[in-house]
């Protein structure tokens, strides 16, 4: 409990936004769900059949997985909040179109007969009679789709549109089991107080409301046209993988950008969780930067070149050149570490079989149970290369890259992947084997933009590019230590470093 309430403390300022920010995506997909299914509930109440197609649709949409549609919207409308709503309104669509038909077909057939004795309009009978009498159902439904968005929200961390997802991802990421707590608890809370919130809806009155709606709309308007007239310095949007190690390098992106031009304001969307979400992001100018590194590029985002290189220079000016050829996109001068893949075991499994490399595993083969990320599972300088390259074929699971140390240091598993300068080999003392037959290429980071952002802004290129050759794998190690094991700040991580290098003015 002393370090829950400590974490609760240090990251109260965070927790806040992060509230903030899940209050307001779930109240306007809410009201937004609203607006479009009971209107459509409404219309269809003398249309039996279509009322039955519409159930059905929205049955169908809600079945498709969340984080799916996510990545089927972002080439679409792009990352951040607008993606985020439209799912949630996806989701809550069902329950509040299927309450609201339900209640308003149910109601006693003698007091709708009743209603048109009285010489009731269609609209009367619906204003006084049957809403009134729905309501409770309506409300009932309406609730079921707010709870329900309130828990499917914490994805929207996964694109950039905040939320209390960033608690928990981080959390996981760095087995900080508190974070993630402190997540779950605040989602949990936020849908029990809104849930009964939503009870005394009915108390409300129209004109109040709707006054309140007025002034609001104007006193934000308002600011709105005030901030449009003022200069507005130039704004970039830099965005970052899922993990310690994204977030200290945009970090550092920031701080070089920001120390060198006095007119450019750098907006971090750090955790993102998968390498496609970003880079579909940064060709639809959703984002300006992101670090990638020079291996995935060339085994995931281009067309392989016929003969691949297997210096890391040579990787690296294949990876830019493809990049600028196919996408219009430029890549930054790298760094000095290679993040390249591993395979990693415990010592003491090492010890006992004598592996050491990755060819060691074929005498142990029937022993092996290995959990690797999806990623790594589908990727041919992955699992599918070791198959080829090795010959070897073993047991294997599919589990968040999250959990996969977790996994091994509790003898869930005892083969995974990861890679060369992760944290966690330094915190559960664990054997990196070693690659005997060459089959993980180069991983050298870079920021990747595009090129017409490049040449609008070179100053913003100068600034990066005074990471060029810097940080070794030992540094980069250690400071994903410091992240993931001793809790520091990556902001204060990253500043620490481009201090100490003479990259920037004083220490803050």
């Amino acid at each position: 409990m002393t370090e829950f309430w400590q974490t609760l403390v240090t990251q109260r300022s965070a927790l806040i936004t992060a509230l903030g920010q899940h209050l307001l995506l779930s109240v306007i997909s809410l009201a937004i769900a609203m607006a479009i299914a009971i209107p459509l509930a409404i219309w269809v109440i003398p249309k039996p059949k279509t009322a039955n197609v519409f159930l059905q649709i929205a049955g169908v949409l809600q079945t498709i997985p969340s984080l799916a549609l996510l990545g089927m919207l972002i080439p679409l409308v792009g990352i951040g909040s607008v993606p985020a709503v439209i799912s949630l309104v996806v989701y809550a669509l069902l329950p509040i179109f299927q309450n609201t038909y339900t209640g308003l077909t149910e109601i006693d057939p003698s007091l709708e007969e009743a209603a048109t004795a009285f010489g009731m309009t269609r609209w009367e009978k619906l204003r006084k009679v049957e809403l009134p009498l729905a309501f409770p159902m309506i409300l009932s439904g309406i609730r079921t789709a707010l709870v329900m968005i309130i828990g499917t929200a914490t994805l929207a961390a996964l694109i950039g549109a905040g939320g209390l997802g960033t608690f928990i991802l981080l959390g996981i990421n760095r087995n900080n089991n508190t974070m993630t707590l402190i997540g779950a608890l605040a989602s949990a809370l936020l849908a029990i107080i809104l849930s009964f919130a939503l009870l005394g809806v009915k108390r409300i009155k129209l004109k109040p409301f709707l006054i309140t709606v007025a002034v609001a709309v104007v006193g934000f308007g308002g600011f709105g046209i005030y901030k449009l007239v003022q200069p507005q310095p130039v704004s970039i949007t830099i965005a970052g993988k899922l993990g310690s190690e994204p977030e200290i390098l945009i970090n550092m992106y920031r701080d070089l950008i920001e120390t060198d031009n006095d007119n450019v304001k750098v907006t971090l969307k750090p955790n993102f969780g998968q390498t496609s979400f970003l880079f579909s992001a940064l060709k639809n100018n959703q984002i300006t930067i992101y670090p990638e590194f020079s291996g995935t590029v060339l085994e995931g985002l281009v067309k392989a070149p016929a003969k691949q290189a297997t210096s890391a220079t040579g990787i690296y000016q294949q990876a830019k050149t493809a990049l600028q050829k196919q996408d219009k996109l430029t890549y930054l001068a790298p760094l000095k570490y290679n993040n390249t893949y591993a395979l990693v075991v415990k010592r003491s499994f090492a010890n006992k079989y004598d592996v050491h490399s990755i060819s060691d595993l074929a005498k142990v083969k029937s022993q092996i149970n290995a959990g690797f990320d999806l990623e790594f599972l589908d990727r041919n300088d992955g699992y599918k290369g070791i198959q080829k390259k090795y010959g070897l074929s073993f047991k294997t699971q599919s589990m968040s890259a999250d959990l996969r140390y977790e996994a091994l240091n509790q003898d869930k598993v005892n083969v995974t992947d990861g890679y060369s300068t992760d944290s966690q080999i330094r915190q559960y003392d664990l054997v990196v084997l070693k690659d005997d037959q060459h089959l993980f290429p180069t991983y050298q980071g870079a920021p990747l933009m595009r090129t017409a952002t490049a040449k609008a802004h070179p100053e913003i290129v100068r600034s990066l590019n005074k990471l060029r050759g810097k940080i070794s794998a030992t540094d980069m190690q250690e400071m994903n230590y410091e992240v993931n094991v001793q809790r520091k700040s990556a902001a204060k991580v990253a500043h620490h470093y481009l201090v100490t290098h003479h990259l920037l003015g004083g220490e803050r």
